[in-house]
């Protein structure tokens, strides 16, 4: 075991698939020499070279245009986007090229193509530097959507996103950097060894993991809101609550049998993410959980996230992102019933 940041963990679990698989090659603005805005390539162009770690010009949709080229001709091409908000430029090729392509080809072509986006907010950035275009993804056949919320899911999800065939979109949480943790390397290698690797890696990343269990509500997070999801808990616990807490990983496809489990034993489901509520990545999931769980609710599915409203000024943001105040709230609104 090996105590790391999160944004460590993914340098290390991107070093690791560039020497277990030489097809595999990073993409991006100033991820080579400078190693990244955020530091997460560090150290990458000078071990594998410029061939391998590719500084690219300021043209987000000819990035992800590059890396769908490069999949179709054998290679895994892995691409950062240096900010949430600067993904909107590669939107097209994204949803209707890289995401089609394998269905339009009746299965013959895969683009196994990874965009990794440091996203969501905290950080205090200026405009176009905190978004959460997760449901804008998610809602597009085709892709996968995935976020890791502690560094040895990032290591181990960096390195099953590369192996998968599918794309994947690699959402970072950019406020959750520098948070540290125990890594275990060994655990995700065996995995990604023998002719079935690329499915078991897909499978495993897909799934969603019960980070604390609990008896009286279920509350549902990813990727940037899990460390509140986990302090809400322990505050509820100190009243007499006892809160489950699930980290979904995986947006689309969504675990929802994860969540399904949990809430017909608690009976009361609180999901919380930084995107906003009106039409979120939330409200599809509380769709499901209220189809195939409902004569188990005591209590109206509660989501808390941002608001339907521009990511605000630096200045604001902690007005906007989901507080441990509001988090409390839905649980002890959920726990009237």
């Amino acid at each position: 075991m090996t105590t790391m940041t999160m944004a460590g963990a993914i340098n290390r679990g991107l070093r690791a698939a560039m020497e277990r698989d030489p097809k595999v090659l990073l993409m991006g603005e100033d991820i080579g020499q400078l190693g990244g805005v955020f530091r997460v390539t560090d150290g990458l162009w000078k071990d594998f070279g410029g061939d391998r770690v590719v500084d690219t010009p300021l043209a987000e949709s000819g990035i992800v245009g590059t890396a769908i080229g490069l999949a179709m001709g054998g290679y895994r091409p892995v691409v950062e986007i240096q900010f949430d908000g600067f993904i909107f430029p590669a939107y097209n090729q994204i949803t209707t090229q890289l995401a089609k392509m394998h269905y339009r080809s009746q299965g013959l072509i895969t683009l196994p193509v990874v965009i990794r986006v440091p996203f969501a907010g905290g950080i205090g950035a200026v405009e176009h530097h905190s978004e959460s275009p997760e449901a804008l993804f998610a809602h597009t056949a085709g892709l996968r959507v995935i976020s890791p919320a502690t560094p040895q899911d990032a290591f181990d999800m960096i390195q099953q996103a590369i192996a998968s065939p599918d794309p994947v979109l690699f959402l970072e949480p950019k406020a959750r950097y520098w948070d540290k943790g125990e890594v275990d390397e060994s655990r995700v290698a065996a995995q990604l060894e023998g002719e079935h690797a690329a499915s078991a890696a897909t499978s495993e990343m897909s799934r969603g993991r019960v980070a604390r269990e609990g008896s009286d509500v279920t509350l549902v997070a990813y990727g940037p809101t899990m460390r509140l999801a986990l302090q809400a808990a322990e505050v509820a616990a100190a009243d007499g609550t006892s809160v489950e807490v699930i980290d979904l990983r995986s947006i689309s496809p969504l675990d929802s049998d994860t969540v399904l489990r949990s809430a017909k034993r608690t009976g009361r489901v609180v999901i919380v993410h930084e995107a906003p509520t009106a039409f979120g990545p939330g409200a599809e999931l509380s769709a499901r959980v209220t189809e195939q769980a409902f004569f188990h609710l005591h209590a109206p599915v509660l989501r808390v996230g941002g608001f339907h409203a521009p990511y605000p000024g630096a200045k604001l943001e902690h007005d906007y992102l989901p507080s441990l105040d509001r988090v409390l709230d839905a649980v002890d609104r959920v726990m009237t019933h």
